[in-house]
């Protein structure tokens, strides 16, 4: 992951300086931390109408510029809104790596069995995902997630196994196989956000209303972002997401691989760290050891 900041390290008067020296303008805006579970960067509220976010750890500082340079060119094709750049700063005495001030985007991130109209989001969320791979992939980098499942055979099956007492190996490993036998994605790598957790929706009025933290972005297999039937939707809402996405048994068995793949390695690095992660990584693969039993049982 590279070298990081400790979150109090990256605090209010940090910002305000950094602020200060490279966008004077905004100097005498409030500044305020915004509390968030995430762990690749922090993110504070300039003003009213704006958020400053700036990168904990080395691997993230890549980020910045990859979201000025396609998120401007993305979001006028999807149909919620995504965090566009305004500036970006250059690294400096005061912080290493560059940080960037995007649009403040109103809404609430989803609680697992508070979500008021599941059905809603679902659809809104397949609608999301959907216009995102229909975007000409010409130029698009890989993303953080671009890698086939079989690639991640060794570590997922490592973590099954120190996750032995907290999780239902023989279950898990069984979904993990059914994954790794799908058939792969056939056709040339998409646009994918490949990272649709609770964390990274916004929810208004009982729909969706914008998809945050682009980290990940870039091409794959769109699989991958069905991990949201899991992470942020509710097992009756799932069949809504599917049959809006139209995704055959192939894609929904690999992305049910992606979700869980993913919450064991979440669960298996933050258990000890990170409770709200831990969490949401434990109810993530209940949910998808749960849908699996569901559906051989049906």
């Amino acid at each position: 992951m590279g070298a990081g900041i400790g979150t109090d390290a990256i605090d209010t008067s940090l910002v305000r300086r950094l602020i200060a020296a490279q966008f004077p303008r905004w100097a005498d805006l409030p500044v305020a931390r915004v509390e968030s579970a995430g762990t690749a960067n922090a993110m504070f509220r300039l003003g009213e109408d704006m958020a400053v976010r700036l990168p904990r750890i080395e691997g993230a500082a890549g980020d910045v510029e990859k979201e000025h340079r396609w998120l401007p060119r993305l979001a006028p094709s999807l149909p919620v809104a995504v965090p566009v750049p305004l500036v970006k700063s250059v690294p400096d005495g005061d912080f290493p790596w560059p940080w960037a001030v995007y649009r403040w985007l109103d809404g609430e991130t989803p609680v697992d069995g508070r979500i008021a109209d599941p059905s809603q989001v679902a659809k809104d969320l397949a609608e999301f995902v959907s216009a995102l791979r229909r975007i000409d992939p010409e130029g698009g980098p890989a993303s953080y997630r671009s890698e086939s499942l079989a690639a991640r055979d060794t570590t997922t099956r490592a973590a099954i196994g120190e996750l032995r007492e907290v999780v239902d190996a023989d279950a898990a490993a069984a979904v993990w196989e059914a994954a790794l036998n799908a058939p792969a994605w056939p056709g040339p790598p998409v646009w994918i956000h490949a990272d649709l957790q609770p964390g990274n929706v916004l929810i208004t009025d009982g729909q969706l209303s914008a998809v945050i933290d682009f980290g990940c972005l870039g091409l794959g297999d769109p699989a991958v972002d069905l991990i949201a039937a899991w992470y942020v939707l509710p097992a009756q809402a799932r069949a809504v997401f599917r049959s809006a996405l139209e995704r055959d048994d192939a894609a929904w068995q690999r992305g049910r691989g992606w979700a869980l793949s993913i919450a064991l390695d979440e669960l298996r690095y933050y258990r000890e760290t990170n409770p709200v992660m831990a969490t949401i990584a434990r109810r993530v693969i209940h949910a998808v050891l749960t849908d699996a039993d569901r559906s051989q049982g049906g």
